[in-house]
């Protein structure tokens, strides 16, 4: 799914004019691959069909990406762009958390299939690596030692990542598909043989995701203030 307002061009567009040799580089090349994950999603972004997008070999690309996967981790690294600043500041430590989080859903929500493309990827670029100190960074000033505040951050970004995913999943085909699994749900509900299910079934067949992931997020966030606050042993000498 990506934003409404992220700019897009067309396959045309992005070739090199006839008769000119394209100008190849990492950059103009993750833009490219971008421009056509959000027109065509992941599964459609092949190496052949974005060297023709750029009007040149698919052997011209693996100068600057010696696989696929090279190339779809300098897109998360691309995508993590509006992330790599630290958050404003807050006297909360929780509140600045809770920003991180967010806004790395909402870089992911950026482009179609983003948390696809950033699931699996280990980039040591620096909007990668930058989010990921501030992120540690703030748990430590919350009384995390190094390795807890690492373990605690690999659980904030893999709850946002998995969130963002089944979001992205749920509108596959569109709005018309989403109504349909929601009504085929909501058949099996009335038969009656899952009574707390039905209890639920506003929230269960609700599509806001935004109130799932605040709720979600909140939990993570309680939980890891609670821990905050136990109290630790000394290290042993």
């Amino acid at each position: 799914m990506s934003s409404p307002s992220t700019p897009r061009r067309t396959e045309s567009a992005a070739r090199a004019p006839r008769g000119r040799p394209a100008r190849l580089d990492r950059t103009r090349t993750v833009e490219t691959a971008l421009e056509l994950l959000d027109d065509a999603g992941l599964d459609a972004l092949t190496m052949r069909r974005l060297a023709d997008a750029m009007g040149v070999q698919a052997g011209a690309l693996y100068r600057h990406f010696a696989t696929k996967q090279d190339l779809l981790t300098a897109m998360a690294e691309r995508m993590l762009a509006a992330c790599a600043d630290p958050p404003p500041a807050q006297e909360d430590w929780t509140g600045r958390l809770a920003d991180l989080a967010r806004r790395m859903r909402t870089a992911l929500l950026g482009h179609r299939d983003g948390a696809r493309v950033y699931a699996g990827t280990h980039s040591t670029g620096e909007n990668t690596l930058g989010f990921a100190d501030t992120l540690v960074g703030t748990l430590r000033t919350a009384g995390f030692t190094a390795d807890d505040a690492a373990r605690a951050a690999y659980a904030i970004v893999h709850f946002t990542i998995g969130h963002t995913l089944e979001e992205q999943a749920a509108l596959p085909h569109g709005a018309n598909d989403a109504a349909a699994d929601v009504q085929s749900l909501r058949q099996a509900l009335a038969q009656g043989h899952f009574p707390h299910l039905t209890a639920a079934a506003h929230v269960l067949t609700s599509t806001d995701f935004a109130a799932h992931f605040e709720y979600g997020l909140r939990l993570f966030i309680e939980g890891l203030r609670a821990e905050s606050r136990r109290p630790r042993e000394s290290p042993s000498t």
